[in-house]
């Protein structure tokens, strides 16, 4: 396993350097509180720059809001039409350095559909939109990473994507974005962070900030697994808590405060064979829009956007969200999507910043830093796309009141771990299946979750070949990969494994009950757990699952809400 694992071991160094920043002389640099994509964006900025950096999450790597995305690196064409320029351009040069320099392997080009359903000016409208699209992915100052546009005729339309209704369109302009397993982005940047230096921990909530007079001068923090309380000390403090930011902000000061408001989304998973398109889609609704995503042997179907003022922690899909998407969904379908076509549902929550405007949908997706006291810096608002921008302007705010002059922001250049050499080792992995004795296809599937890297769940493979053998129930994923999740990934339950780590959870069609209890099985002699904590986390998945499910029955927020909180966090260990 490489040095730059993050594994049990590796916690409990990050644990321990972390309680050391209390010593006199010792303070961090920075401490970014929230490890979604722009916490561990900013940790990954921080380190890069030279600077002594710590970072804490509440609960695992991404388990927010970033990874319930719509799993889109994308300009978002729908903020041309509010004429938005400038984030659209921001937005395209970022996924232009995602698809090219960042993370080849996790973010790769998709072709979607715009369809088109109005004769003589809708193509020209669009088109034009589209073609301003382009043009500004090519003028970013990066080459743009995907193919350009190009118009289809109707015949044209129906031939990329025959589930379509012969009278849904009049044709269509194919163009291109990008996708991202969000989750998997998250943990990966954590790991990179580590491996530049950061000290970085999942399942440490912060209770309280230290204060000298009216400054913030850290953290008082709870290790969840183990009940234990200390304190981190940190010359500024960087609060990326993405719909908590009320919250953590609440705890230093009412004054000068960003105000967030929580927007649910809710998407469907389905099977690729429900819908045949060689091609995403993407559709208008009287709100906004709908997306048809291609995701490996499923679709991703979404999203919705309604306020949502219930529990952050697990927002719950109600009936109506799910007949919502497949009402929009099947008016463009020959053969209409049922209930019983969803395998997965997830719902996830946009931090869009507080406006005078009612309606989320129209809230804007623009950034805001603040700096409410000396020695606490928030960074709140914005898309996941933009996450590094956003990293950069948190840090460069925390940077200003430090004593030394900081180093400008490099981490357009720096690639997350499982880039370098992925295109090399893409090239050869024919050779490499046989080097190993596996399929090429898993071989294919490693390479895209794990870049290079792959090589290290390969020989976990080699040296057991047990740990070659699928999972139950969810066949696109290896034994080895719940090994390597725990070992070199952060991970420490079993839900991190199956929500997160991989997305068994939405992925199949028993939303990983079955996987369950291998999972555990194979994490327990890592983390040293006995038969009773195996137990206690299996069930604890089960109950999830179970209330999931529940909540997804029910017609309102309220009522699934309710629903979900009837299966509890997962319990500490001590």
């Amino acid at each position: 396993m490489s040095k730059d694992a993050l594994s049990p071991q590796y916690r409990e160094d990050a644990l321990a350097a972390l309680r050391s920043t209390a010593e006199p002389g010792e303070e961090l640099d920075i401490l970014i509180v929230g490890g979604g994509v722009v916490g561990a964006g900013a940790a990954l900025d921080a380190v890069t720059r030279g600077l002594k950096v710590g970072m804490v999450e509440a609960r695992d790597w991404a388990s927010g809001t970033s990874s319930r995305s719509s799993k889109l690196i994308h300009g978002g064409l729908r903020y041309l039409e509010m004429l938005d320029f400038a984030l659209v351009a921001e937005a395209l040069k970022e996924r232009g350095l995602l698809i090219q320099r960042i993370a080849p392997h996790l973010v790769k080009p998709v072709p979607f559909l715009y369809p088109l359903t109005h004769r003589f000016y809708e193509r020209p409208y669009v088109g034009a939109g589209i073609m301003l699209y382009d043009t500004m992915g090519l003028t970013s100052g990066n080459s743009r990473g995907v193919p350009m546009h190009k118009h289809l005729s109707r015949k044209a339309t129906l031939r990329a994507a025959p589930s379509l209704k012969d009278d849904a369109m009049i044709g269509s302009i194919r163009y291109y974005d990008a996708q991202v397993d969000d989750a998997r982005y998250v943990a990966t940047m954590a790991r990179t962070a580590a491996h530049y230096g950061a000290a970085v921990a999942n399942r440490v909530s912060v209770v309280d900030f230290l204060r000298e007079g009216e400054r913030v001068v850290g953290a008082r923090v709870r290790d969840s697994e183990t009940g234990n309380e200390f304190d981190i000390a940190a010359s500024q403090v960087v609060n990326a808590t993405g719909v908590w930011t009320d919250e953590t902000q609440a705890m230093v000061t009412d004054r000068g405060q960003l105000k967030v408001r929580a927007s649910k989304g809710v998407h469907l998973v389905v099977p690729k064979d429900r819908i045949q398109s060689t091609v995403g889609m993407i559709l208008r609704t009287e709100k906004s829009v709908l997306f048809v995503i291609p995701w490996g042997r499923h679709w991703i179907i979404g999203t919705t956007d309604t306020d949502w003022n219930l529990d952050k922690a697990h927002p719950a899909a109600t009936s109506a969200d799910i007949d919502y998407i497949l009402e929009h969904v099947n008016l463009v379908l020959k053969t209409p999507l049922t209930r019983e076509d969803v395998e997965g549902v997830y719902a996830g929550l946009r931090p869009l910043l507080a406006g005078e405007n009612d309606s989320t949908a129209k809230l804007s997706r623009e950034h805001v830093v603040a700096h409410p006291v000396p020695g606490l810096v928030v960074v709140a608002g914005g898309k996941w796309t933009t996450y590094r921008v956003m990293a950069k302007d948190a840090v460069d705010e925390a940077a200003r009141a430090l004593d030394e002059k900081v180093p400008e922001s490099c981490t357009s250049t720096i690639p997350l771990l499982g880039a370098v050499g992925y295109k090399a080792d893409w090239n050869r992995r024919h050779r490499t299946a046989e080097e190993y004795g596996v399929h090429v296809a898993r071989v294919e599937h490693l390479l895209n979750r794990y870049g290079s890297l792959a090589g290290e769940v390969l020989e976990l493979i080699r040296a057991n070949p047990a740990l070659g053998e699928p999972l139950p129930g969810a066949d696109d994923y290896l034994r080895a990969e719940v090994v390597y999740a725990t070992t070199a990934e952060g991970a420490r339950h079993v839900e991190d494994v199956l929500a997160r780590r991989t997305r068994i959870s939405i992925e199949s069609w028993d939303r990983g009950v079955s996987a369950a209890p291998a999972a555990a099985e194979l994490m327990a002699p890592i983390l040293n757990w006995d038969l009773d904590r195996v137990e206690k986390e299996v069930a604890h998945y089960l109950a999830r699952v179970e209330a999931e499910r529940l909540s997804q029955e029910q017609p309102d927020d309220v009522s699934a809400d309710a629903a979900r909180l009837k299966a509890h966090d997962i319990a500490p260990l001590g």
